[in-house]
């Protein structure tokens, strides 16, 4: 066939489906096996052909239960199913969505095939596995909200016959995924978990950028890139060289070195589906952390619902005149309760105006000492381990949020420090501190000037209902 791409890895025979990599996890028939990987190589898409082979042989005794992160996921999980199944001349019949738990109200978008066996392919709550007996897929493992329950309750479901399969990128090294696989490593593989890992170069190496480039539409620009050059493409892409190390080389991320976790910051990140801007009747409570040239303006706004922050609005700034700011954020700090400004360098001047204009008590100046910055960071994790704080998922965001670590120096004193990228200064990790300032009750403000210690003033009673929705993470595999 006439083939069009730079690349110069070749599969010796360039019409097989699949690459080697997906071959050789599609023909492992291990009870127990695990797959880390890096993104978009297409593994959710080898497995959901496995999982149609499976269902539909003939003397079948297995149904299929298949866990994504997320509702979309599923769907897009059984649309492949459906397209294997047509590809293989497979009788299938779609059952669409029905409902597997009356009572919790759990669906599964479902396949039958002639066998009289389904594929089940579900969200990730892991309830739904629970009673079921069969295989089970659990895809983007790590981004589930909580991995180890969702093993604890998947895996006495294969007793009775099938196949248990773990498929993930990395998500923090403090991940019950990232333990599995020192478990197999380091320990001794108590499991008997069959461990297979298939990085961004692996996949290239193995022709994954000829395979894309025959997709790709002729004037797409990767077509004139070899591997090296992808390879380069996909990691200036990254928000950082954390992500790209995490996401694409599968080293997952150091969570003893940064001040938030990986799942910490996942577990408060809104659903892809949900349209987190649209505002209720809540107060409304906006940080701002100023910057001009080197670092951003960051301004975070939030909602307050009951005990829970909901961040209804960020504005990054940046290389813009003061006057052009102004535009954007006052009208912010106008519908806001309350405002709280960084008041260090810059934002002294800034911090004065917004008060002229809107009233000290509605605009309160923060200057950064080592102390306010410990003051303001503890309550931005808390939040976070209560599931109190709401945030977007943006990778910008994220790698702003990890970039933050506590460092403690030789005199015992506890300072919080970022490096500085291109990106900014965590000057999003500021804002959002900021703003959960503003929203303290009682409304204490921290002084602008170095002051002894006193009391902690973020001991406001926690609430006792957590009405978050399921968190959502990174997006999933082709």
């Amino acid at each position: 066939m006439a083939c069009r791409g730079n690349a110069k890895c070749i599969p010796r025979d360039v019409d097989a489906i699949f690459l080697p990599y997906q071959s050789r996890w599609i023909t492992d028939d291990s009870i127990l096996k695990l797959m880390e990987k890096a993104r978009q190589i297409g593994l959710s898409w080898s497995s959901a052909y496995q999982c149609d082979e499976r269902t539909a042989a003939q003397g079948a005794r297995n149904d299929q239960w298949v866990s994504s992160r997320d509702d979309l996921q599923a769907r897009l999980f059984i649309e492949d199913c459906k397209m294997w199944a047509k590809i293989m001349d497979l009788a299938a019949h779609d059952l669409g969505e029905i409902v597997i738990d009356p009572k919790a109200k759990l669906t599964a978008y479902v396949l039958e095939f002639a066998s009289g066996k389904r594929i089940h392919s579900m969200s990730s709550n892991p309830d739904a596995q629970a009673g079921k007996r069969g295989g089970r897929v659990l895809d983007e493992f790590a981004l589930h909200p909580d991995p180890r329950k969702l093993w604890s309750i998947a895996y006495p479901g294969i007793t009775w016959g099938g196949n248990l399969e773990v498929i993930s990128t990395h998500r923090g090294s403090h991940n019950f995924f990232n333990e599995l696989i020192r478990e197999v490593r380091e320990k001794g593989n108590p499991k008997h978990i069959s461990l297979h890992r298939v990085t961004l170069q692996d996949a290239l190496d193995q022709g994954f950028l000829f395979k894309l480039q025959q997709m790709l539409p002729a004037t797409d620009q990767r077509q004139a890139m070899d591997e090296a050059a992808y390879f380069d493409f996909v990691r200036s892409g990254c928000a950082d060289e954390e992500s790209f190390q995490q996401e694409y080389l599968c080293n997952p991320a150091d969570d003893d070195t940064a001040f938030l976790e990986y799942d910490l910051i996942a577990a408060c990140e809104y659903a892809a589906s949900l349209n987190w801007q649209q505002r209720g009747s809540g107060r409304i409570y906006t940080g701002i952390d100023i910057g001009r040239k080197k670092d951003l303006t960051v301004a975070w706004q939030v909602e307050d619902v009951g005990d829970l922050l909901l961040t209804r609005r960020v504005e990054r700034l940046q290389n813009l005149r003061k006057s052009d700011q102004e535009k954007i954020l006052y009208p912010m700090i106008a519908e806001s309760d309350r405002t709280c400004i960084d008041a260090t360098g810059l934002g002294i001047g800034w911090a004065d105006d917004a008060q002229d204009k809107f009233g000290s008590y509605r605009v309160e100046a923060v200057t950064f000492t080592p102390k306010v910055k410990e003051e303001l960071a503890y309550p931005v994790r808390s939040k976070m381990e209560e599931r109190k704080v709401r945030i977007p998922y943006d990778p910008k965001i994220r790698a702003s949020l990890r970039s933050v670590t506590k460092q403690t120096t030789s005199a015992g004193n506890v300072r919080f420090t970022a490096e500085r990228t291109p990106d900014g200064h965590a000057d999003e990790f500021w804002g959002l501190a900021l703003a959960i300032h503003a929203a303290a009750s009682p409304r204490s403000p921290i002084d602008y000037t170095p002051a002894p210690d006193r009391a902690d003033r973020w001991d406001g009673k926690p609430g006792d209902k957590d009405n978050m929705d399921e968190a959502a993470a990174w997006r999933g595999a082709w």
